[in-house]
């Protein structure tokens, strides 16, 4: 089974033949980002004291404002929360043998019995100008799967860095409208598998940060 999530999806997107080279071949790994490696780090602080009251390091300070208000969220609370859908979108275990989609949720709040869930998911980027609320489709169409209870969730991108919060409500009764645009876009991506077609695609990171040097766009070989 070729389980996808919400960034491999993204990054085929970018360009399938760097896909295939790094998640399906693996024969290149890409060195982390500074600022991947940062958002890395503020997500263990928030999720450690969050869950466990893990004191927050001094660099992440900030955060604790953020996380102490979701603590105060009513219901059952989870912090990095992995969950899986079957091709069937079917809830699964995340490493499942049959899992097809793969997603982690930074943090849901759940009253008992209740039909809203809240969903926040945390951003390190200095500005929320082009803040792309896709991935809270996709983690709200998991909790209605997993959380068969749940008919509304009320979603949100939250930047701890510039102070934002983009809102987003996702709604069971649209559960199929949404799911088509991901079926069609998950669509290409079989295709490539079926043929073992992984064309280029020249994009803004072929010059300076594209790891695949061997491929004919590469600006570094």
């Amino acid at each position: 089974m070729n389980a996808w999530s919400y960034s491999s999806l993204n990054l085929f997107k970018q360009c399938p033949r760097k896909y295939h080279r790094l998640r399906v071949v693996k024969d290149i790994k890409e060195s982390a980002a500074e600022h991947l490696i940062y958002g890395t780090e503020v997500h263990r602080a928030a999720e450690e004291y969050g869950r466990d009251g893990t004191p927050i390091p001094q660099k992440f300070s900030y955060i604790k404002q953020y996380v102490d208000a979701l603590t105060q969220a009513p219901g059952i609370k989870y912090y990095e929360y992995k969950m899986g859908l079957t091709r069937e979108l079917e809830p699964c275990d995340f490493n499942a043998d049959q899992v097809w989609w793969r997603g982690i949720a930074d943090f849901i709040a759940i009253p008992e019995g209740g039909k809203t869930a809240i969903l926040v998911d945390y951003k390190t980027g200095k500005s929320a100008k082009y803040a792309d609320t896709t991935q809270l489709e996709l983690l709200a169409l998991a909790i209605f799967a997993h959380f068969t209870h749940v008919v509304v969730v009320q979603a949100g991108l939250l930047f701890v860095v510039s102070k934002e919060f983009i809102e987003v409500e996702l709604n069971r009764a649209n559960k199929t409208e949404l799911w088509k645009k991901w079926i069609q876009e998950t669509g290409r991506l079989d295709e490539c598998f079926a043929h073992e077609t992984w064309n280029p695609k020249p994009n803004f990171t072929c010059r300076k940060f594209c790891p695949v040097l061997d491929c004919e766009h590469n600006g570094r070989n």
